[in-house]
């Protein structure tokens, strides 16, 4: 496929995605716009599924590659909380532009969308989840991150609170300005450096 209509098809499909839910989501419709026809598009993709997998994988590589995230030994060190508010405001830069980066967000939080082991966003959700356990890791050895909790609990607290953030912000952070979203930014930070800190 071309690369620009490829682009196009992933870009209409997260959309259709996003305001469906997967098992909503129609493939019809997302062919029409982007003016294919079915066997054209089955030349390219199985199956919904396929599709949907792709554009996880493609917004998570988008994701990555836009906002350079951190391996967890970068952030370990005395400016540990820091580096994590380095990542808090790259990560509400990114939200303030939309495109392939911003795609992976509202895919992630569907609670329809295809997640068994070895799908695209069980990838992604594994991956997240390990490099959290890394940062908790490396936080901990510097000593910003307390250790009287075990480490498992501690992680999944983390993860917990996090995505309770991150749903209502998928929600709410449009209605929002830009000096709203960045007191909300910091208030989060807030809420993890006050779980987590010793």
């Amino acid at each position: 496929m071309a690369p620009e209509r490829r682009r196009r098809l992933l870009a209409t499909a997260a959309r259709e995605f996003a305001a469906a839910g997967y098992e909503r989501a129609s493939l019809n419709r997302i062919i029409r716009a982007c003016q294919m026809s079915k066997s054209s598009f089955y030349h390219y993709f199985d199956s919904k599924e396929a599709l949907f997998d792709t554009v996880v994988r493609e917004a998570a590589a988008a994701l990555a590659a836009e906002l350079a995230i951190p391996a967890p030994a970068e952030l370990a060190g005395p400016d540990f909380w820091d580096r994590i508010a380095g990542l808090f405001a790259g990560l509400l830069a990114l939200t303030e532009r939309s495109g392939a980066a911003t795609a992976l967000w509202p895919l992630v939080y569907l609670p329809d969308a295809p997640a068994a082991p070895g799908s695209a966003l069980a990838e992604v959700l594994t991956r997240m989840m390990a490099w959290l356990d890394d940062v908790l890791r490396a936080g901990r050895a510097s000593g910003a991150v307390r250790d009287d909790l075990p480490a498992s609990l501690q992680a999944q607290l983390a993860l917990a609170v996090l995505r309770t953030m991150d749903e209502w912000s998928l929600h709410n952070l449009p209605a929002l300005d830009a000096a709203a979203r960045a007191r909300l930014a910091e208030q989060q930070l807030s809420v993890i450096r006050r779980l987590l800190a010793p």
